[in-house]
């Protein structure tokens, strides 16, 4: 019984860390192929739609509610220590720090990183992909590459959208229905801002490295899907819900590794 249990652990851990070495050579050819020839710029330019703008309605309305409870929970929190003059600081600390590029990522990866993880996935049960590899066309460079190159993109600014809302959201909630001093509100922003340039720069790395994750993470899974124990549709429905689950869960993981390096 023991002896079975360890045994599967066993098989268990050779299979993550060699599916951990495949992601690493997918991840690796889909970098080189954002940088080499031929340079896709409309197949970008599409992805960037599909992946950025098309989600920035969720993301901006995501935000401004975020910022919301961020501006009712801060105002009630810091008025018990008569310190509700830096609720401006609070609010934008915590949204470029944190909030703005993890949810950010979370958001991205459940409505464009599934989309994508079944879109592949469903080309590779088609054979489609193997048919471009026949016709000799690099599939990394023509398939994977600029849905990665749109994702170090959009997220960034996506991130950024997030944190204009919230900031919006946390002045309403915090000034306009708890009269919190608005000049108190902006002037902390600033100066928190002002004050530590870190900030915004911890914010877009963040949002960058999320991205290669979100798309190599969705991409990779979509096109092992001919890997799966199931095949057709049941395959590509089980590889996008690991796809989702091993992004949204490698995305906190990273978050936290690193805010140790940023801080």
């Amino acid at each position: 019984m023991l002896l079975d249990f360890v045994e599967g652990l066993g098989k268990r851990a050779i299979a993550t860390v060699t599916k951990l070495g495949r992601w690493g050579v997918f991840s690796s050819h889909a970098l080189a192929g954002a940088v080499s020839r031929p340079f896709r710029r409309g197949i970008i330019g599409r992805e960037i739609i599909i992946i950025g703008a098309e989600s920035l309605s969720i993301i901006a309305l995501t935000g401004f509610f975020t910022g919301m409870v961020l501006g009712l929970q801060g105002y009630h929190t810091l008025t018990k220590f008569g310190s509700e003059a830096v609720l401006g600081q609070g609010v934008i600390i915590t949204l470029l720090s944190e909030l703005g590029p993890v949810m950010s990522a979370l958001l991205l990866t459940g409505r464009a990183g599934s989309a994508l993880c079944a879109q592949i996935g469903v080309m590779r049960n088609s054979e489609q992909i193997d048919a471009l590899e026949c016709m000799g066309i690099e599939t990394y460079n023509y398939l994977i590459s600029p849905k990665l190159v749109a994702g170090l993109i959009s997220l960034p600014i996506l991130s950024l959208v997030f944190c204009a809302a919230g900031v919006y959201g946390g002045y309403l909630a915090g000034c306009v229905l708890l009269n919190a001093n608005p000049g108190y509100y902006f002037d902390g922003m600033k100066s928190a801002v002002s004050g530590d340039p870190a900030l915004l720069r911890m914010c877009l790395v963040k949002s960058v490295f999320f991205a290669f994750v979100v798309v190599t993470v969705c991409a990779f899974h979509g096109h092992e899907v001919d890997r799966q124990p199931v095949k057709g549709a049941s395959g590509v429905s089980k590889a996008t819900t690991e796809a989702v689950v091993v992004s949204s869960v490698s995305i906190l993981v990273w978050d936290y590794l690193l805010s140790c390096i940023l801080i």
